[in-house]
């Protein structure tokens, strides 16, 4: 008998509820396919893997980190480039000459600009929490099983961006949370089939498939994208188009939840 995982990303309140900071339009909808799953096929799904992005409130990609010229913190989604910075116009109120290096690596890898967010996750808040409706669900799966699920915490270290689920963006020296998480992919090999569903399309979950294309392509063959239960911040689902495209070129599986036969 195939086992069957469910990778679910960074389904957490502040992108799954529209009171959230950080809300992705459609996320609750996702919520309800992704519980529906789990309500019908609970017993087919032999483990459930959650990631919840967690950040510090002094994070590079949130406000207070930078300061333009005239010491005010700079505005959520403000674009930051090396240049602007080098130039005088974004500073940053942390480890300057790493935070230069940080925004010339990231450029030269070519994934990812450096946007400013509005402060999301934060480590301890209800905002970091997995969403009411599939915490509910995920409680009900493990009493029902007697399965426990695994939750996997990404974007602590407060010097980098953690996008997808297996590695940051530019790993920070003597930081082994930020380096490729070997152990996971590891785990996940262990399973037949894996399903993803998640947060937000457009940047944690392209991210984390494009992790997988480059890392450990053994598991390209055994992953299903259930593409009804994600959704995009708003106008960055170009993002993702090209890395979905790519994974389907290489084998992996694009499915929506109602299609899923485990």
């Amino acid at each position: 008998m195939k086992k069957t995982a469910l990778l679910i990303i960074d389904a957490q309140f502040d992108f799954c509820n529209p009171s959230g900071t950080l809300y992705v339009p459609g996320a609750e909808k996702d919520i309800e396919r992704i519980t529906r799953l789990i309500a019908l096929d609970g017993e087919k799904i032999d483990g459930i893997f959650v990631t919840l992005d967690t950040h510090k409130v002094l994070d590079i990609a949130h406000p207070l980190f930078w300061e333009d010229r005239n010491g005010n913190s700079v505005a959520p989604f403000t674009l930051i480039t090396a240049a602007a910075v080098k130039a005088g116009k974004w500073i940053p109120r942390y480890e300057k000459e790493y935070v230069l290096t940080y925004l010339e690596t990231l450029e030269k890898q070519g994934e990812f600009k450096h946007f400013i967010w509005p402060e999301h996750c934060l480590v301890g808040s209800k905002g970091a929490s997995l969403d009411d409706t599939l915490m509910e669900s995920i409680l009900a799966w493990t009493h029902r099983t007697g399965r426990d699920y695994t939750a996997i915490s990404k974007g602590i270290h407060p010097l980098t961006e953690h996008f997808g689920v297996f590695k940051a963006q530019v790993p920070v020296e003597n930081a082994p949370e930020t380096a490729l998480n070997q152990a996971f992919l590891a785990e996940l090999a262990e399973f037949d089939r894996i399903l993803i569903a998640g947060e937000a399309r457009s940047h944690c979950v392209a991210t984390s498939i494009n992790q997988i294309l480059k890392y450990a392509t053994g598991l390209i063959p055994k992953i299903i994208v259930l593409s009804d239960c994600m959704s995009d911040v708003t106008n960055w689902g170009h993002l993702a188009d090209p890395i979905f495209e790519d994974a389907k070129a290489k084998g992996m599986t694009f499915l929506n939840a109602n299609s899923v036969s485990i």
